[in-house]
């Protein structure tokens, strides 16, 4: 017995040979031709190669002087010098920030007033104008006093003891950072959704392990990309620490040895050279760590091999050996409220 398609041949009537339908002639796709694209990649390539061989060949570059310092010793402790700043500003500005994040979620008017007023003044200011300022804090605050206010200080130091420039510049970076950080890791907290924390509250959990097991960790694939950029904008930002004035960082170094040598501009090729060889490293880093803390967001997909995901049913022609006609599998009616599979027949 064989049950036919409305849309299928008629009854008594011979189908279509199986080697017919199996040996229909694929689709010929004809892929689009898009010459002025063409024309741009080699106009785009010849400037570049003409960039290049300029490059390559002008005096001013000095290549010999720029592969003469690239290692030079000076330079390397500079680099070495510049990832330290970047590193230790970074953590500070990152702990900070994450503190004025949750004070400016805070329903405490006060807190959240606060954490605000910080943001306006470090955003607000340029970062050279704050170095400058921390680098004459001597001249404001001559001493650092412990002790209770309008009394006898307990400990007293000096400023210019207590703080050298390079603490200065890690402070200065840092304090202008946060401000930056808080706002990154306030968007993130925002982008979970307020469930999840109700959900934790009905499993009983305490307010830090809701932040530290359920809102930080969906929030930081929001909070990873932009902070990344951050790193990579302090890494740069780390050249202007000599408003502090401190002059051992790579820029600064380099632009030393230049005034020595009287050719600048091999001296700034080789820095930038150190610039774009630590910016590719976090540049890589930052991908893995995207990577990771984005795991399981949009892996759920239909799988496309189920002919009819909503039902479960198969359809299709299946061949009954022996009978020399195909049987046809239909899927099953959608039944109405009130009836049977059958379509309502009893």
């Amino acid at each position: 017995m064989s049950t036919t398609h409305p849309s299928g041949p008629a009854a008594g009537s011979t189908p279509p040979p199986r080697d017919a339908l199996s040996t229909s002639e694929p689709i010929k796709a004809i892929r689009l031709r898009h010459p002025w694209r063409v024309v741009f990649a080699v106009l785009l390539m010849a400037i570049f190669a003409l960039f290049v061989i300029d490059a390559a060949f002008r005096p001013a570059y000095d290549w010999p002087a720029v592969g003469k310092y690239l290692f030079d010793r000076r330079i390397s402790m500079a680099a070495l010098v510049t990832i330290q700043l970047t590193v230790f500003s970074m953590v500070i500005a990152i702990i900070l920030g994450v503190i004025l994040a949750v004070m400016r979620l805070s329903p405490n008017p006060v807190v959240k007033s606060v954490a605000w007023f910080y943001l306006w003044i470090f955003r607000g200011t340029p970062v050279y104008v704050q170095l400058t300022i921390w680098g004459l804090i001597s001249l404001i605050y001559t001493s650092i006093d412990i002790g209770i206010p309008f009394m006898d200080p307990w400990v007293s130091f000096s400023t210019n003891a207590a703080l050298n420039t390079f603490t200065l510049a890690i402070i200065g970076l840092a304090l202008n950072e946060a401000a930056y950080m808080a706002e990154i890791v306030r968007a993130g907290l925002l982008s979970v959704d307020k469930g999840q924390e109700e959900a934790s509250i009905a499993l009983g959990m305490s307010w830090s392990q809701t932040m530290t097991r359920v809102i930080l960790p969906q929030s930081m694939r929001v909070i990873i990309p932009p902070t990344g950029n951050e790193v990579i904008s302090m890494l740069k930002t780390t050249s202007l620490v000599t408003a502090v004035p401190f002059s051992l960082e790579l820029f600064t170094r380099s632009r030393d040895i230049s005034a020595e040598t009287f050719n600048p501009i091999p001296l700034l090729i080789v820095a930038s050279i150190w610039y774009l060889f630590f910016t590719s490293i976090l540049m890589v880093g930052q991908y893995f760590l995207e990577k990771r803390f984005s795991r399981g967001v949009g892996d759920r997909q239909t799988d496309k091999s189920d002919p009819a995901p909503s039902t479960g049913a198969i359809t299709g022609v299946v061949p009954v050996i022996g009978s020399g006609q195909p049987t046809v599998v239909l899927p099953p009616k959608t039944d109405a409220p009130g009836t049977t599979g059958d379509g309502g027949a009893r």
